[in-house]
């Protein structure tokens, strides 16, 4: 039985965050782990949250094979023609069709092919098309077109996520969620074959609120003005999961947590 290792790094949070993985950390991980391919959401990479060209290109040579995006993604306009020319920078496919960019990729990874699929969760954030819909969609149209599938929902509610995991059991390899970050333990196995955790966590400082400085974000709650979020410095780590996919039937037989 030959195996697939997708390691996924949770949101990474400002320049702090960026440089962490930077220098061969984050390779020097997936290659401690294991990992064949990895994923990372880059939607707060920017400094102040968002993505620019300067964070989202550091991410890609750090060694992240795909970066996906959230509801940050198009914050900086300086971002969106590299949406449209990087293949592997996504943002959630369930934007309507108009906006730059693409909501999924194809990445070969040893000789298969990987379908991964940027996803918006629509409970608490914005009003898009329904996720569930969404990765209907895309499934149907890619049909035979892939071996693997990951998805990031990207999503506020856990019952949301969860509920998509399960509605796909069976049908995708796995299914991740991100923008709380926190880190789950619930990371499993699903009945069908779905490898699933509600939350990767966050790549960030510890030493703030979020990976941001505590001071932003008790102002945000106490005095409610708007305020620049400035990213915290130092304690910083990864959060993320490793899947374990069977390339003979595109389930996961393996998903674990991990801190880095």
């Amino acid at each position: 039985m030959a195996k697939i290792k997708i390691l996924c790094v949770g949101d990474v949070v400002g320049n702090a965050g960026c440089r962490y993985l930077e220098g061969g950390r984050l390779r020097r991980c997936a290659s401690s782990l294991g990992a064949d391919l990895v994923i990372v959401n880059g939607e707060n990479s920017a400094s102040g949250n968002g993505m620019s060209r300067e964070s989202a290109s550091s991410l890609l040579a750090s060694g992240a094979d795909v970066v996906t995006g959230g509801n940050h993604t198009f914050k900086r306009r300086e971002i969106y023609d590299m949406l449209d020319d990087e293949s592997s920078l996504l943002r959630p496919a369930n934007y309507p069709g108009s906006v730059p960019g693409n909501g999924y990729t194809v990445a070969e990874c040893m000789g298969y092919r990987i379908l991964v699929i940027n996803l918006l969760g629509c409970v608490y954030m914005e009003s898009l098309a329904s996720p569930f819909e969404t990765a209907e969609r895309i499934l149907r149209e890619m049909k035979g077109k892939y071996d693997i599938s990951v998805i990031d929902i990207h999503a506020e509610a856990t019952s949301e996520k969860m509920c998509l995991a399960r509605y796909l059991d069976g049908r995708v390899s796995a299914v991740f969620g991100t923008h709380t970050h926190v880190q789950t333990s619930d990371a499993q196995v699903l009945p069908a074959g779905t490898g699933y955790i509600t939350d990767l966590g966050m790549t960030g400082s510890m030493n703030g609120i979020l990976g941001v400085k505590t001071e932003n974000i008790i102002h945000k709650f106490t005095v409610k003005t708007p305020i620049f979020f400035e990213a915290a410095e130092g304690n910083v780590s990864a959060h993320g999961a490793v899947f374990t996919v069977d390339t003979d039937t595109g389930l996961c037989i393996n998903a674990e947590s991990v801190i880095f």
